[in-house]
């Protein structure tokens, strides 16, 4: 369900850094800046919490067999980045295909169902109108081009280039696609230049009602590239370099004014490049966009808000009830927590974003 976007205003100290140059690919390529470093040293997992002895006895808890998305009970409000889940976040525990699934491979046990079919390869297209690919383990991609289809608790292992090395395409704009319970990733984990191109992607940018639901996203060099429809409930990590000149973005749209609403996913990029959330202007004005209640992380900035120098003015961007957590890097990003947002345009709002370690405030 789409989320609307009250065009209210607010006022936020955003530390944006002039001259910022954004440089960006084709429509479907990753997109990032190129003047931030390309690699730093963090750590490339979060710290061990002094509050880890919280954590329930199960290896995952909130996570239900043969469902997903499950809430995990909240047993704590702040610091919630080295435990997601104990704050009710998503992470490995309630994300991904879910425990208890067996996934039969493909093209090795079936190479076709209804409304779909997959390659000598392993490459999956999916071209039904309704149709349902669900419990399968791909090695290649899946190309959905038929409306109304569902693509749902996969494991999806794959890497490469902007042709062949995504997880799930979005080509030809089928319409109210939905992507849930998904565990995406490389075989070669987040090391070298092997990751994902893009764990789920929206070729042209205008699949109108996308729903991307409770999905397990690691070793992409940009983990969603959606521009219109719902990314919710999602764990988003570990970001990747598919080649040397990859950017690393965890969720990115590069202009629309469709609305689009990022909420309550964990997103956190361990590099010192790009972002968690970005909203660029590569193909047009940012507007009615929603980014509320994710618990982020990582990235050069954090959040780019929508406005690109000298682009057309951003407006209705809400960046609301936000977490930035400092695993990586004292500002949570290696140069801050947001760039590129103009508090004045009309209907942007910055409110209720908090540093994760305190709950304090963002802003002035």
């Amino acid at each position: 369900m789409l989320v609307s976007v009250a065009a209210s205003a607010a006022l936020v100290v955003a530390a944006v850094v002039a001259g910022l140059s954004l440089t960006h690919g084709s429509r479907g390529a990753s997109t990032a800046s190129s003047d931030v470093p390309r690699q730093a040293t963090p750590a490339t997992s979060p710290p061990t919490s002094a509050l880890a002895s919280a954590n329930p006895s199960s290896s995952h808890p909130g996570k239900k067999s043969g469902s997903h998305g499950a809430k995990p009970e909240v047993l704590r409000s702040v610091n919630c980045g080295p435990d997601p889940h104990l704050c009710g976040f998503p992470d490995a525990t309630n994300t991904g295909v879910p425990a208890g699934v067996t996934l039969r491979s493909v093209p090795g046990e079936v190479s076709r169902g209804p409304g779909w079919t997959s390659n000598a390869q392993g490459d999956v297209e999916v071209s039904g109108n309704g149709a349902v690919f669900e419990g399968y383990s791909v090695h290649g991609y899946v190309d959905v081009t038929g409306s109304n289809a569902t693509i749902k608790d996969n494991a999806i292992s794959n890497s490469g280039n902007d042709i062949n090395g995504d997880g799930v395409n979005l080509t030809g704009n089928p319409s109210n696609v939905t992507i849930e319970g998904n565990t995406i990733s490389s075989p070669y984990g987040s090391h070298g230049e092997n990751g994902v191109f893009a764990g789920i992607k929206d070729i042209t940018g205008e699949a109108m009602g996308t729903r991307v639901l409770g999905n397990n996203i690691a070793d992409a060099s940009t983990g969603v590239q959606l521009y219109i429809g719902v990314i919710e409930n999602n764990y988003i990590h570990d970001e990747a370099l598919a080649s040397a000149d990859s950017h690393l973005n965890g969720t990115t749209s590069n202009g629309s004014t469709v609305p689009l609403a990022i909420q309550h996913n964990t997103v956190f990029n361990p590099n010192g490049q790009t972002d968690a959330v970005s909203l660029f202007e590569d193909f047009g004005v940012e507007a009615n966009v929603v980014i509320n209640n994710n618990l982020l992380a990582g990235g050069g900035y954090v959040v780019y808000g929508g406005q690109n120098p000298g682009g057309p003015q951003a407006h209705n961007i809400q960046i609301t009830n936000n977490r930035f957590s400092t695993i990586y890097y004292p500002q949570s990003g290696y140069y801050g927590y947001i760039t590129a947002f103009n508090p004045h345009a009309p209907g942007n709002v910055w409110s209720g974003n908090v540093w994760d370690s305190n709950n304090k405030p963002l802003g002035g």
